[in-house]
């Protein structure tokens, strides 16, 4: 995967993932255990109608993702 910066094509994919699935654009990302755990907090939160939160959280948390650079 390249590291591409914000606002590129990869994170706007990443954020339409995560409209339909919270969390699915973390997964494609690459980032699986943040994109597991806004998965299942939306899932349980859903239950009392604050779900949405997380949902809005993990579209914006997609759109705005900066892989580390790493230095050599």
């Amino acid at each position: 995967m390249n590291n591409v910066g914000q606002g590129s094509a990869g994170n706007v994919l990443a954020a339409l993932a995560s409209i339909f699935i919270p969390g699915f654009g973390q997964l494609l990302q690459g980032r699986w255990l943040l994109g597991l755990f806004q998965f299942l907090l939306a899932a349980i939160l859903w239950t009392v109608l604050m779900g949405w939160v997380v949902h809005l959280w993990s579209v914006i948390n997609a759109a705005r993702y900066s892989p580390p650079y790493y230095y050599s």
